[in-house]
């Protein structure tokens, strides 16, 4: 089972987490947890919003984080992981540029003897 798939009925996401499953509706209604409607209405989790539900109760019994703290937390951990998926392709584009680049250099007729030649790897 794929960990995004969303396969798991709420009884099954709940005994997994180690919660009742009235707490599950309750992080679905605050938006903590996002799971997926069946057109009958029942909710559907996955192995990762189980972990989720996990990291959940860990930062709000064990560390003492309310639930909208909790929620911001989530929120900002969500966009730093888009911001670093973002950051590698750019850095593949750019490693990709450089390389076009080194390759129309190699084909040129006439050296660049005018620019000084620097290190073009990415950081």
């Amino acid at each position: 089972m794929a960990e995004d798939a969303k396969v798991l009925i709420i009884s099954v996401a709940a005994r997994m987490a180690g919660m009742h499953p009235q707490t599950l509706r309750q992080y679905d209604r605050l938006g903590l947890v996002q799971p997926e409607r069946t057109p009958g209405g029942g909710r559907r989790y996955s192995v990762r919003d189980v972990a989720l539900l996990r990291e959940i109760q860990r930062l709000s019994q064990d560390v003492g984080i309310n639930l909208a703290g909790v929620k911001r937390i989530i929120e900002l951990e969500q966009l730093a992981a888009a911001r670093l998926r973002r950051l590698e392709e750019l850095e593949d584009i750019l490693a990709a540029a450089y390389q076009r680049i080194a390759e129309l250099e190699a084909l040129s007729p006439f050296p660049r003897r005018d620019v000084i030649p620097t290190s073009r790897t990415p950081r």
